[in-house]
């Protein structure tokens, strides 16, 4: 049950109130005067001066019921009893204290107000027609007072609806702005995946193949040191492609299908790429079918990543990559590399490589592992799960 007892008043509710029980109480009052003044012929001192008095006093009182309802509402009900003015204050106190909705509180409240109404009778002494039954002067009473409570009631389950409704709102607001926060955080990092695939393997190579001409510019031969230069040349100009088409992609259409990403029939052209730019690259393609077209993306990226780990870290070192698989089980890539035989400066690393990698494998419910070789390699494998399901063919190439 709710226990709250509600948020303060402002002067404009408290003022309609207030002036509600007085309208509820003024007709009581006035019906008095008539029956005393036509039975004994005056109202009488009391009516007319103490009676507004005491009700006027109630009024004063109620102010407080948000604070301290309990007690309000037992003062007030009791102090009705000798004042017919302080009826509808009587009601009020009773009607706010149900909207707590706590039944012993409302239980003890309507006792000591149907109690205090039989005080009444020694109050202002009204002949009673002698058709009236004794209950029946519990009975009005308590049915006023039944009214008052389950008025009360009905505000409470009320204000508590109100409030569940509001903090569903604020609910779904935070929620809502946890998921836009949340998609712009993973917005940010598919850029950075795609951005780091694209941009890290073709710098890498050009980068090794700088370092390869600063290394050994003396000792190469005219047409060599061309090749190098156009590799580099040739490699800068596919980094600038390719970060345009990644930046195409994120700037396009939603609406916009995305191109085709690269797959597992793209890895001999990988190799090709980096055997051009100087590494000793060699491929092992032992995989029987052609496996799904997200096996295969993840696929292209780890042999991308490790042939641009390996021309970072070990320039000019041999480089073997191995693939193997079937359908219906397995998808294992292994890429090793020997010692660097070329000690140059490496490009600033990201550190998302790796990690970006193993996110990667792990969405798609693989293993990943990678270690340094005792003779001062390399190597890293992973396993891929390939379900048996519908895959686009391809054709391996040496």
């Amino acid at each position: 049950m709710n226990t709250d007892v509600g948020p303060r008043l402002g002067v404009w509710q408290q003022t309609w109130r207030l002036t509600v029980a007085v309208v509820v109480s003024l007709p009581i009052w006035l019906s008095t005067l008539v029956l005393m003044r036509n039975q004994t012929g005056s109202p009488g001192t009391w009516t007319l001066v103490a009676d507004p008095l005491v009700a006027l006093g109630c009024l004063a009182v109620l102010l407080g019921r948000r604070r301290w309802p309990l007690t309000v509402a037992l003062t007030v009900v009791i102090a009705s009893s000798v004042s017919a003015l302080a009826t509808g204050a009587a009601l009020l106190a009773m009607c706010s204290l149900s909207a707590r909705r706590r039944p012993v509180e409302i239980g003890a409240v309507v006792v000591a107000y149907v109690t205090a109404s039989q005080l009444a009778v020694d109050v202002y002494p009204l002949e009673q027609p002698p058709e009236v039954w004794w209950w029946a002067q519990f009975a009005a009473p308590a049915l006023t007072a039944g009214i008052a409570v389950a008025a009360g009631m009905a505000v409470g389950a009320r204000r508590v609806e109100v409030r569940s409704l509001r903090e569903r709102a604020e609910s779904a607001e935070r929620e809502q702005y946890a998921r836009a926060a949340q998609a712009r955080t993973l917005e940010r990092n598919r850029i950075a995946r795609e951005m780091h695939d694209v941009l890290a393997h073709r710098i890498s190579l050009v980068a090794m193949q700088a370092g390869v001409l600063d290394h050994r510019g003396g000792d190469l031969a005219a047409d060599e040191r061309r090749v190098l230069v156009r590799g580099i040349a040739e490699g800068s100009h596919q980094a600038l492609e390719e970060l345009r088409e990644v930046l195409g992609v994120l700037r396009a259409d939603p609406g916009r299908p995305e191109p085709p990403q690269p797959s597992l029939d793209r890895v001999p052209d990988l190799v090709a790429d980096a055997r051009a730019s100087g590494l000793d690259v060699t491929l092992t393609d032992t995989v029987s079918g052609a496996p799904p077209g997200g096996v295969g993306r993840t696929c292209y990226r780890i042999v991308q990543e490790a042939l641009t780990n390996a021309a970072k870290h070990a320039p000019g070192a041999v480089v073997r990559v191995t693939l193997a698989g079937a359908a219906d089980g397995t998808l294992d890539i292994g890429v090793r590399n020997g010692p660097a035989p070329l000690r140059t400066a490496p490009p600033p690393a990201s550190g998302f490589g790796l990690l970006g990698l193993g996110e990667r494998i792990a969405l798609a419910g693989g293993e990943l592992d990678h270690r340094p070789t005792p003779e001062g390699g390399y190597v890293l494998t992973a396993r891929l799960p390939w379900p048996d399901g519908p895959a686009h063919s391809y054709e391996k190439s040496a």
